[in-house]
């Protein structure tokens, strides 16, 4: 209603008189006027009609409107729907009615011009969509009217049939395309479907059907569609159908046991040989939840949270066997799970495994020595996501790994820009060389300078004897990572850009540059932008960085990763605990979704290390969370509009730092580790909090 209604903004108020309502009158083109409370509420419509009457019956200009309204008024809701109105108005003889809002207060009026106006808008959008669909299908469409006449022809059409439309409109259609017998189709009424019919060397599949109008025939309609495209989907049905029974075979008398349930955890395909092992028939398996089948089973878990779970020993019968569950992913979204049971000999396994050890052990002490290096933990794999735009994000990640150009890492705190950053030099040809981080924000003004470029011998009071390297010299051959880079001085961003331009620099207190080979990664939370424009952040410095830039979405843009990232942690933090701590309840998941994240990914990991160490079963419940996030849950989880953005970021980052405080029991450096952040920057944020 409020989109084609009259907006009313005149209405007669308590003790106006009809001299009132005259001028009111005069100023619009209504037959009439709402009369209203004290309120604004609606009580009546003084229609011109009352108002010639109450002139024939000897009223002065002068006198009040009260009495003389119609108390009797047509009343239509601000959002009752075209269609509603419209079978309203049809049965009414009223020929005005007045809008008004959910406390009667008058918001406009409706006239049958405005019905009529709005008929006419509905049918130009109708008429547009209809063209658009005419002219973007894909099968040939043939319009006539009932002379016969061609009125209309698609592109498609043009293409199948050979013609061009502006050639053969207003001729009759026999003569454009003879055998078609559209008119024979309007004379008996009946539709003609699947007929085929040949032209322009083509063979071709016709509908043919009337158009009727009130039940009169003005005019026929005939679709077309090559029979070429129906052979080859046919043919291509055919390879899927072939493909599918040959994968079905296959697995079949595959060795191992395979068993795909969907997202649900009901069973979708069993294999003969898991079959046999249970001594049952996969069709008794089909359509079964995977628990009531498999004892023991992980698969619906793995189906709802998408964490696979590979080489896993599993119970069954008195024995142990290695299973694997992998999520079935399509489109970003999980749809479902396939699992495998190996029946090979357990002594073999155990046999492997202990060589596994072996290598597990060996491969920790060249990791760890690698680390000492300079290396990095993380790759693209690591990241635990689901999300269309993230899985996006890594795609385009793995592109920048490929070249040298300058990254920029642009993302809230605790998005995961450092992991980004090193799975960017783990994916890049520079994976060898080491990989150097250098926290801008956490190493005094003073030092940043030495730190960066080194310094040689004597150059300042203190200074090594054989002088010291700087973080650029160490990443030769490697990747630097400049975290937090919208925090550094001015006078180090000239250093930087120079760094940047011509792949030197001079220690301080040295007499000759340096050449280094190094791609810088960056990364920063702050809008550089703005930094720029307040002159904070050296413009020529921004555009030399702002060359490849990744933004990752703050957690809460990105529900959908919470669940996998909260099965990841549990893992993490039972293998850390020695515990047993396997998923989350239903409701403890519900609040974790609806809460804000400020915080993002590392917020999280802080929630659920907390809620294992509260838990008191294998279950993490609602209770098991910080008090925050349950007072939270809907009072600034769901109402995000409300309030001071800034104040309730603050807030919450406020009580997330005093959590930590409390669980390290005021140790500020295991609280800064808990957080993940350096222990100057903690001291920072509790100044800027007031904490």
């Amino acid at each position: 209603m409020k989109d084609f209604m009259t907006p009313q903004a005149s209405t007669l108020k308590p003790g106006e008189t009809l001299r009132r309502a005259v001028e009111l009158f005069r100023r619009t083109r209504l037959d009439g006027i709402p009369a209203v409370d004290d309120r604004g509420c609606l009580v009546g419509l003084l229609t011109r009609i009352n108002l010639f009457d109450a002139l024939l019956e000897g009223h002065s200009l002068d006198d009040p409107v009260e009495g003389l309204y119609t108390r009797k008024v047509v009343t239509v809701g601000l959002d009752t729907p075209y269609r509603t109105v419209a079978q309203e108005v049809k049965k009414s003889p009223v020929g005005m009615g007045v809008v008004v809002d959910e406390n009667n207060r008058v918001r406009g009026a409706l006239t049958k011009v405005d019905m009529i106006m709005a008929l006419f808008r509905e049918s130009d959008v109708l008429n547009a969509r209809l063209q658009a669909v005419y002219q973007a299908m894909h099968n040939g469409l043939v319009s006539v009217n009932d002379a016969g006449r061609i009125t209309m022809l698609n592109p498609a059409a043009e293409k199948l049939l050979g013609v061009r439309e502006e050639k053969v409109l207003d001729n009759f259609v026999e003569s454009v395309l003879p055998g078609l017998n559209m008119m024979e189709i309007m004379e008996t009424g009946r539709v003609e479907v699947s007929k085929k019919y040949e032209t322009a060397g083509r063979a071709l599949l016709v509908n043919c059907t009337p158009v009727l109008d009130g039940g009169n025939t003005v005019g026929a309609i005939a679709i077309f569609q090559d029979l070429t495209d129906l052979e080859q989907v046919a043919a291509e049905l055919e390879s899927v159908r072939t493909l599918q029974h040959t994968l079905r075979t296959v697995l079949d008398i595959a060795y191992d046991g395979i068993v795909v349930v969907d997202k649900e955890g009901y069973i979708t395909f069993f294999n003969q040989s898991l079959a046999e092992f249970f001594g049952l028939e996969p069709r008794d398996a089909i359509g079964r939840h995977v628990t009531g089948v498999l004892d023991n089973s992980r698969l619906h878990i793995v189906a709802r949270t998408g964490v696979p779970e590979t080489s896993q020993l599993q119970q069954v019968g008195g024995s142990y066997y290695v299973v694997s569950r992998l999520p079935i992913v399509e489109n970003g979204r999980v749809v479902g799970a396939v699992g495998k049971m190996m029946f090979r000999n357990l002594e073999e396994i155990r046999e492997l495994a202990r060589r596994m050890d072996n290598l597990e052990n060996q491969l920790s002490f060249y990791r760890e020595e690698l680390q000492k290096k300079g290396g990095t933990s993380y790759t693209l794999d690591s990241i635990i996501t689901v999300s269309p735009a993230m899985m996006q994000l890594k795609r385009e990640a793995m592109q920048a790994a490929r070249g040298i150009s300058t990254v920029l890492i642009r993302g809230g705190s605790g998005t995961g820009k450092e992991l980004f950053a090193q799975a960017i030099h783990a994916a890049s040809p520079r994976r060898e060389g080491p990989f150097v981080k250098v926290n801008c924000a956490s190493i005094p003004e003073h030092l940043l300078e030495s730190e960066f470029f080194g310094y040689d011998p004597g150059a300042f009071t203190g200074a090594r004897r054989g002088g010291k390297p700087g973080r650029f010299e160490l990443a030769h051959g490697g990747t630097i990572f400049l975290d937090e880079i919208g925090d550094m001085s001015s006078s180090l961003q000239a250093k930087l850009l120079r760094v940047l331009q011509d792949r030197a620099f001079d220690r301080v207190g040295g007499t000759h540059p340096i050449q280094v080979d190094v791609r810088v990664v960056a990364a920063t939370n702050r809008d550089l932008e703005d930094m720029v424009a307040g002159g904070a952040f050296r413009e020529d410095l921004f555009y030399r960085l702002n060359v490849i830039v990744l933004t990752i979405p703050p957690l809460r843009e990105r529900p959908e990763d919470i669940a996998p990232l909260v099965h990841c942690f549990l893992r993490k933090y039972n293998g850390i605990f020695g515990i047993r701590v396997t998923d989350l309840h239903a409701e403890a998941l519900e609040v974790l979704k609806q809460y804000q994240w400020p915080g993002n990914v590392r917020e999280l990991e802080n929630v659920i290390e907390r809620a294992v160490n509260f838990a008191t079963g294998s279950i993490v419940k609602e209770k098991d969370l910080p008090a925050y996030l349950r007072r939270r849950n809907f009072e600034s989880g769901r109402q995000a509009s409300a309030g001071n953005y800034r104040e309730r970021l603050g807030d919450a980052e406020r009580e997330i730092i005093i959590s930590a405080l409390k669980a390290a029991e005021g140790n500020k450096t295991r609280a800064a580790r808990m957080l993940g952040i350096s222990r100057s920057r903690l001291y920072v944020k509790l100044k800027k909090l007031n904490c």
